[in-house]
């Protein structure tokens, strides 16, 4: 059994209205606690946010949704279903990969379906290795959700259980690459299934193949859209709180904890006191560690993963051979990695994720118009350019994106643009995120698992945390399941999952469940 707060904790507030959040809210509300949530934006999402401009509806963080029902296990918590709130919508293919050499694959989460692609694409040999890939994949996540993902720690002797002399005998230490490249012999194919490493903060031939468990939440699971954004995610999560006797505060920053000793007694805002029993912190750790007045003592500092230049562009028109994620490769690979987590210098020749969620809901844009989002990954600002140059550098870097997409096909893009929105690290640190990026700490070896910043804090006997840079880590999923764990620190509460062949049928049907609702 984990360690649970000490003392009463009737009344829990929580801090940050993000995915975290109101994934510890819904869990600590089904446990029976009062539960206040306070967020300094004037909506909920956290990095699941939303702009809206000239009648386009941006996301401005993640762009699909994976592992469903770890977000239907939070609205369960308090009788609720996510199935019932928010229309999912499958994509198909999950990705279109497109390589420097012109060639281009589609990425299914079907097997079946994947080995005919690989079959076309690469051979009937590399069909064989991504059957066998997808098997192993598959046997990586079972051991790894148990003890290494929906776990808190105490101390790294949690580790030792029988799912971790599985890993090894799975190989899940060994390196990354090395590990797809037993599999799959063409290099293109290895980067469509390593390439999630970068999500990690980690080049795939330094990440453990452990964190093949991203690939697997991409490539197999099933990757969705919800209706109307991903941003209807955390909205439908905070109107189940609110449904549920959660009492919402947007529009209030937190300016400071008061204290009594080693308890925390109330939250402060700019708005009013709140008295509490007990707090769960979200925000990304230098705010966390700013508000709790103390830092734990690490023997190395904390390495963070790279940044990401973001362009929001509404456009006229868009280009056909755009799926829902398009992922533009580069020629470059391992020297692409170098420049982004060891010289701190932009992609010379970089690979792109471009994302039109217009072709999944054309609600998003105004009629006969779409959107898109091009994510360029570049190195944060603790080794590369500093927040303050982005002020200059940042318009130029625009310009280079867009002279890339137009040379790999996507001509008359920055005359097609009615609207923009350009977000570079100087942004994510405007945000209070640590070196300029969103996705936090990287996912080293010492900064995995009992390594990684604990969501308990020595000092603070009734204070939890939640969010990316503390236990699971960085993306959707492990953020709901963040939020879970900060929420079973307060109340001891065990662990209770959906079956994925339940999760799925009942994603399959939410229209029936909207229909129902309304007879």
């Amino acid at each position: 059994m984990s360690r649970v707060l000490p003392g009463r904790t009737d009344h829990v507030v929580v801090v940050g209205a993000g995915l975290a959040g109101l994934s510890a809210a819904l869990h600590l509300l089904g446990a029976g606690r009062r539960v206040t949530v306070v967020e300094r934006d004037a909506l909920p999402g956290g990095r699941a946010g939303r702009i809206e401009r000239g009648g386009y509806r941006i996301d401005t963080g993640p762009t699909v949704l994976t592992m469903p029902d770890l977000a239907d296990e939070a609205f369960s918590a308090v009788g609720d279903s996510l199935y019932r709130r928010v229309e999912l919508l499958p994509l198909h293919p999950a990705y279109r990969a497109c390589f420097a050499d012109g060639g281009s694959l589609d990425v299914h989460t079907d097997g079946d379906r994947m080995a005919a692609e690989v079959e076309r694409f690469a051979g009937a040999r590399e069909a064989a290795g991504y059957l066998r890939l997808r098997e192993w994949l598959e046997r990586l996540y079972r051991v790894q959700m148990r003890h290494f993902i929906d776990a808190n720690f105490d101390s790294p002797l949690d580790l030792l259980t029988g799912d971790l002399a599985r890993l090894v005998a799975l190989g899940g230490f060994g390196r990354l690459d090395r590990r797809i490249g037993r599999f799959l012999r063409d290099e293109r194919l290895q980067r469509v299934f390593s390439f999630q490493a970068l999500y990690a903060g980690v080049p795939p031939s330094r990440a453990l193949a452990a964190y093949a468990v991203i690939a697997y939440m991409d490539t197999v699971a099933g990757v969705h859209f919800p209706r109307g954004g991903v941003h209807a995610l955390p909205r439908a999560m905070a109107d189940a709180a609110a449904d549920a006797g959660a009492s919402l505060r947007f529009g209030q920053e937190v300016t400071r904890l008061e204290r009594s000793g080693e308890r925390i007694t109330a939250v402060v805002t700019t708005r009013e006191r709140i008295p509490c029993d007990a707090v769960v912190l979200t925000p990304d750790l230098p705010v966390t560690y700013g508000l709790l007045g103390r830092r734990p003592r690490r023997p190395v500092r904390l390495r963070h993963s790279p940044s990401a230049v973001v362009l929001h562009a509404g456009t006229s028109r868009t280009w056909p051979q755009l799926a829902h994620h398009t992922i533009s490769f580069g020629a470059a690979w391992r020297t692409t990695f170098d420049e982004l987590t060891r010289d701190g210098r932009l992609m010379s020749d970089p690979s792109l994720l471009i994302t039109r969620p217009t072709t999944t809901d054309p609600s998003l844009a105004p009629p006969g118009r779409h959107l898109h989002y091009v994510l360029a990954p570049c190195p944060n600002t603790e080794i590369g350019p500093g927040g303050s140059a982005w002020q200059d550098l940042g318009p130029r870097y625009r310009d280079r994106l867009l002279r890339e997409l137009e040379a790999r096909g996507l001509d008359g893009f920055e005359a097609s643009i009615e609207e923009e929105c350009l977000v570079t690290p100087a942004d994510w640190h405007g945000q209070g995120h640590a070196a300029g990026t969103p996705f936090s700490a990287a996912h080293t070896l010492a900064q995995t698992g009992p390594f990684r910043p604990r969501n308990l804090v020595r000092g603070t006997e009734n204070a939890v945390l939640a969010g990316c840079g503390t236990t699971p880590g960085v993306g959707v999923p492990t953020a709901l399941v963040s939020g879970k764990l900060a929420a079973a620190r307060v109340t001891g509460g065990t662990r209770r999952r959906p079956s994925r062949a339940g999760a799925t049928a009942t994603a399959e049907a939410p229209a029936k469940e909207k229909a129902d609702d309304r007879a």
